[in-house]
C-alpha cells in the first residue's frame, strides 16, 4: 500500500478540511494484489482501512491505488469486486486506482470506471506498505514513505537477500526496536522511525460484554518454517498456541479458536476441542467488516498468541486484531514480544511468557473486569488512535 499527501495548491476550490499537518491534504494508498486473499477481513485490508480512515479524518482525499502485476492479474480481477464492496461502506469505494508496476495504465474492463497513476502522481507522499514496489513507479512521486509491517522479519529477509526494497525517503515500522542498536536484527542500513499500528476509533464503539462470552483469537495457523542465527525453527502461531494447549484446565474462563483450517484438517480441530477449547472457522467471522465487528463485540476479550519469530527477534510487535479489541473496550492477553515504551504488562493489556502467566492473567481480568475494559480503550486511545498515528506519520514524513 501506498499514500500520497498533496498540499494546497493555488486557484484550487478549498474542499477539505484543515489540519495541523496542512492545509489540504491529498493522501492515496497504493496496495498490492498479492495480499487479497479470499477472506475480505485480513488483517493487512483492515490495516489500510484504518490508515485510510485516519488520513481523511486529519482533512487528507484519499487514494487507494493497487499495483495490479500482471503475473496476478487473474485472482485481482476476481477479487476486486469484493474489494470494492468492502470499501464502499466507508465510502471509500471511489477512491481507488489502479496502475501497472511501470506506472502504465489498467485497460482491463473488470477495472473500468477507477483512476490511474495520473489521479495519484502529483501527490506530496506516497506511503508505501509493499516492499516491492518498483524504483520506476516510485520515482514518480515527489516524496515516497516505506512502512514495515513485518518488524524484524523484514530486516531478517532482507539480510538474507529473500526481499529488497527500493529507495525511499523516509522508513517507517511498527516494531518499537527496529532499527535500535539493542535489536536482535541488522536494520538494512536504513534509518527507521517508530510508528504504532493504527486502529480508527469511530469502526469500535465500546459495548458491554456478556459475562458467559469467550475470549477468542482470530488466527492464521500455518506459517511454515524462518532459519534466523543458524537456527530453523516453525514460525507457525499454531507452534506458540501449543504451549498453552492445557490452558482450559487452569483457567474457568471459556477459550475459543477462530482459525481457517481444510475439510482434512478434522484431526486438528479435534485436538483443541479435546483440551477444552471451541474452535470455529475464521470465514464465519470475518466474512465482512460487520461480522468481524460483531465478532469481537461478542466476546469478553480476547486471547492469543504471537508467531515463534516475534519473541525471537523481541520486537514489541503487537497485533492489529488486538487494537480492535482494545478501542472496543475488549481485555487482551497476549504472548509477551519484547520490551516496549507503550505496551503495558497488566492493565488492560496483558502480555505473558509462560501458560502459568496466561492463566493468572485471565484471573486477574476477572477479578476487576470493568476496570481493565476502561483501560484497554484507554491504551488504544492514548497510542493507537488511527487519527492520531497518522497526523504524526505524516508530520515527519514530510518534515
Amino acid at each position: 500500500m501506498t499514500l500520497d499527501i498533496e498540499l494546497d495548491k493555488p486557484g484550487e476550490p478549498h474542499w477539505l478540511s484543515k489540519s495541523a499537518l496542512a492545509p489540504r491534504a491529498q493522501a492515496r494508498h497504493v496496495g498490492d494484489a498479492i495480499r487479497f486473499q479470499p477472506v475480505p477481513q485480513r488483517q493487512e485490508f483492515g490495516r489500510r482501512r484504518a490508515e485510510a480512515l485516519g488520513l481523511r479524518a486529519v482533512g487528507c482525499r484519499v487514494i487507494w491505488l493497487e499495483v495490479i502485476w500482471p503475473s496476478r492479474a487473474q485472482a485481482m480481477r476476481a477479487n476486486f469486486p469484493m474489494i470494492k464492496r468492502q470499501l464502499r461502506d466507508y465510502q471509500l469505494d471511489d477512491c481507488v486506482a489502479v496502475t501497472l508496476p511501470n506506472g502504465d495504465p489498467v485497460l482491463d474492463e473488470e477495472f473500468r470506471g477507477c483512476g490511474d497513476l495520473e489521479a495519484a502522481r502529483e501527490a506530496d507522499l506516497l506511503l508505501n506498505l509493499q516492499y516491492a514496489t518498483p524504483a520506476e513507479l516510485l520515482r514518480q512521486f515527489r516524496r515516497t514513505a516505506l512502512v514495515d509491517i513485518d518488524p524484524g522479519l523484514l530486516q531478517v529477509w532482507h539480510a538474507k537477500g529473500a526481499v529488497s526494497f527500493a529507495p525511499h525517503d523516509r522508513y517507517f515500522s511498527i516494531g518499537e526496536t527496529v532499527g535500535r542498536p539493542d535489536a536482535l536484527f541488522p536494520d538494512c542500513g536504513v534509518r527507521w522511525h517508530y510508528t504504532p499500528p493504527p486502529v480508527f476509533l469511530p469502526e469500535w464503539p465500546v459495548v458491554p460484554a456478556a459475562a458467559d462470552a469467550p475470549y477468542t483469537a482470530v488466527a492464521h495457523w500455518w506459517l511454515g518454517t524462518m532459519e534466523w542465527g543458524g537456527v530453523t525453527f516453525s514460525n507457525d502461531k499454531r507452534t506458540s498456541f501449543l504451549e498453552v494447549l492445557d490452558l482450559p484446565a487452569q483457567s474457568p474462563a471459556k477459550l475459543e479458536l477462530a482459525l481457517c483450517l481444510g475439510e482434512d484438517e478434522a484431526e486438528e480441530r479435534e485436538l483443541w476441542k479435546r483440551h477444552g477449547w471451541s474452535v470455529r472457522h475464521s470465514w464465519d467471522v470475518t466474512s465482512s467488516a460487520a461480522a468481524y465487528r460483531a465478532y469481537i463485540h461478542g466476546s469478553r476479550g480476547e486471547f492469543s498468541c504471537a508467531k515463534p519469530s516475534c519473541m525471537r527477534l523481541q520486537n514489541a510487535w503487537i497485533s492489529d486484531r488486538t487494537l480492535c479489541y482494545l478501542a472496543s473496550g475488549r481485555p487482551a492477553i497476549v504472548q509477551h514480544t519484547g520490551p516496549s515504551r507503550i505496551l503495558p504488562d497488566a492493565a488492560g493489556l496483558f502480555r505473558f511468557h509462560t501458560m502459568q502467566d496466561a492463566a493468572a492473567a485471565l484471573a486477574a481480568v476477572e477479578a476487576d473486569y470493568d476496570r481493565h475494559c476502561r483501560l484497554a480503550r484507554a491504551l488504544a486511545e492514548e497510542y493507537f488512535d488511527a487519527k492520531k498515528v497518522m497526523k504524526s506519520l505524516l508530520e515527519r514524513a514530510l518534515a
